[in-house]
């Protein structure tokens, strides 16, 4: 299912909860990005998701082993449901902090120093935008792992005054804004590697209009196609 978004409305979501903005480029409601002082952050371990497929892996017992087509399903509450120690909450937490509480459990009445391992095996239905210099920008559902030139395809590809060195990926992780920006050309002819979207990400290729905020972010990021925190200028 897609439905048609305007820039004006992606300003919006990117600004909101971020202070006043201020006019940049013509766009009233995209302020000027700041980068924080945080640093690059990694996002290796990303957070399970409502209807995602895991991979449960408790070594040397069968019967509490699901992986592949017969992997647990966390259901539309976010849980799922394990033999023994029945339901637990999955959603919105990382594999690690999943695994841990099912080796607790499992330790704590039925095996002793059990070793769990979970994984994503399927990512659940998800919503990705696509916006800026594509043919069809939008809100994409994706089921699935999704990377960044699969996303861009789904909006129909770029358009012709694309700026492809400059596709930006914003993202809200615990309640804070980061953005990166990768060089979608040298995605596609193999000299970077391809990322792996998350649900609720936002695409935004550049255009004339924003490149403006595209500078702004590319002078203060120390590193390029990494993560960092944001923050909007007043």
């Amino acid at each position: 299912m897609m439905r048609k978004v305007s820039i004006a409305l992606l300003a919006t979501v990117l600004a909101g909860c971020a202070g006043t903005p201020r006019e940049t480029a013509g766009i009233t409601t995209m302020t000027a990005l700041a980068i924080a002082n945080d640093g690059p952050v990694e996002i290796v371990n990303n957070e399970i998701g409502v209807l995602d497929r895991l991979d449960v892996i408790v070594f040397q017992v069968p019967d509490l082993t699901f992986v592949g087509e017969n992997g647990v399903r966390v259901d539309a509450s976010g849980l799922i449901e394990m033999p023994l120690i029945g339901s637990l909450q999955a959603a919105g937490r990382t594999p690690s902090e999943l695994g841990t509480e099912i080796r607790t459990r499992l330790g704590s009445r039925y095996l002793q120093n059990p070793q769990v391992t979970v994984r994503v095996a399927e990512a659940g239905n998800q919503k990705i935008t696509v916006d800026g210099a594509v043919t069809e920008p939008g809100v994409y559902e994706t089921k699935g792992q999704t990377t960044l030139v699969q996303a861009v395809a789904m909006a129909k590809g770029a358009t012709r005054i694309a700026d492809l060195t400059s596709v930006a990926v914003f993202r809200t992780v615990d309640d804070r804004r980061m953005v990166a920006v990768f060089d979608l050309a040298a995605i596609r002819s193999g000299q970077a590697p391809d990322p792996v979207l998350q649900g609720d990400d936002i695409v935004v290729v550049d255009t004339s209009r924003l490149s403006a905020v595209m500078r702004d972010v590319l002078a203060a990021a120390p590193a390029f196609a990494s993560f960092f925190y944001y923050a909007t200028q007043n």
